[in-house]
């Protein structure tokens, strides 16, 4: 860790702290925000290092008894010590570097994560409605923001696709393993033979574009106004709120209907392709590196799993790690925090021996 300076952190985290303390600050939100969160990721580190700065008295403390041989009994109590403070210290140092490794790499605060139905018909639909709900009831259990950008059902409840903004702490870290090709084995329930069939819904995870990381040329966009389609009742019949836009030197596409404002979903659809152009750009850019979303969801095929949800034997396997979790009926409520520390622990070691 010899490119840590802590001073440089500690004058970064002055500074921070008195812009924060200008009132005139307070009329630019977004500029508050973003500092107020960088002087929690640096007051992170510092408190890690003053931590490590404790241990490490400590040790010299019990170490000057040792060597003293004043006292047989309390050399031997500081010897016990010394034990369990240098493995203290050796955990904390870990712990400094990986906080400080983190901070180093920028990573997202936001997140946009689209799920689309695969092969199956409409089972399969039902599958990715199920996986939107499981994804928000875990973030809710977060306390992260999230926005529903595009929803697109079927008429049976299943979804078609979907995108939904996910913003706070620790969710990029956590969710960025999700992308690929999720696969059900269960019962539909309008199977009447009690066949168990088998279907897939993609998952892309996209780091949100920052405001200022990608800017859009309004001469550039196609914005259409329509109908919005699916369950609203008059609203959906009568008002045109659903916004269609396309970029037009790339030819891509976005829509959004999540809101019955029209101003929002105009909105969510730029959020929406700010983020789909800046995560094309960035592949472009680092083609060698980049897991694009064509690598994630793939055709959505049922032999491209990452995982499986096999509901007749109440498993979920994630087949990257070759790991199993059970009480499936409680995962699809939401409860991943222990499937997912898990998958993100082992394939960021995977990531990082590589």
């Amino acid at each position: 860790m010899s490119d840590l300076n802590i001073s440089e952190i500690q004058k970064e985290y002055n500074d921070i702290t008195e812009k924060l303390g200008d009132p005139e600050l307070v009329s630019d939100w977004e500029q508050f925000q973003e500092l107020a969160r960088r002087r929690k990721a640096l007051e992170k580190i510092l408190e890690k290092f003053s931590q490590l700065e404790s241990i490490r008295a400590q040790v010299e403390e019990a170490k000057q008894i040792i060597s003293s041989q004043e006292d047989a009994q309390l050399s031997s109590l500081a010897e016990q010590e010394l034990s369990m403070l240098l493995e203290k210290e050796q955990q904390v140092a870990q712990e400094l570097k990986a906080t400080y490794a983190r901070d180093q790499k920028d990573i997202p605060r936001a997140l946009i994560l689209e799920v689309r139905a695969g092969a199956g018909g409409e089972e399969a639909s039902l599958f990715a409605s199920s996986l939107l709900d499981m994804y928000q009831k875990y973030a809710t259990s977060q306390e992260w923001k999230q926005n529903l950008l595009e929803s697109n059902t079927t008429d049976v409840g299943g979804l078609r696709e979907a995108s939904l903004e996910i913003e706070g702490e620790g969710a990029w870290e956590n969710l960025r393993f999700e992308g690929g090709v999720h696969r059900v084995q269960r019962i539909p329930a309008t199977e009447k033979q009690g066949r168990i069939h088998t279907s897939t819904a993609s998952v892309a995870i996209m780091p949100r574009s920052k405001k200022t990381a990608f800017r859009i040329n309004p001469a550039d966009l196609r914005i259409e106004i329509y109908n919005a389609s699916g369950p609203g009742g008059q609203n959906v019949n009568k008002r045109k709120t659903a916004v269609r836009i396309v970029h037009i030197p790339t030819g891509a596409m976005v829509t959004s209907q999540a809101s019955r404002n029209q101003q929002k979903n105009r909105e969510f659809a730029l959020t929406l392709l700010e983020s789909r152009l800046q995560q094309k750009k960035t592949e472009q850019e680092q083609a060698e590196n980049a897991q694009t979303r064509k690598s994630q969801i793939g055709t959505a095929d049922r032999s491209e799993k990452i995982r499986t949800y096999n509901f007749p034997q109440d498993r979920v396997t994630d087949h990257r790690i070759q790991e199993s979790w059970h009480n499936i009926e409680r995962i699809m409520q939401g409860g991943i925090v222990e499937m997912l520390e898990k998958i993100s622990s082992t394939l960021t070691q995977q990531e990082e021996s590589a």
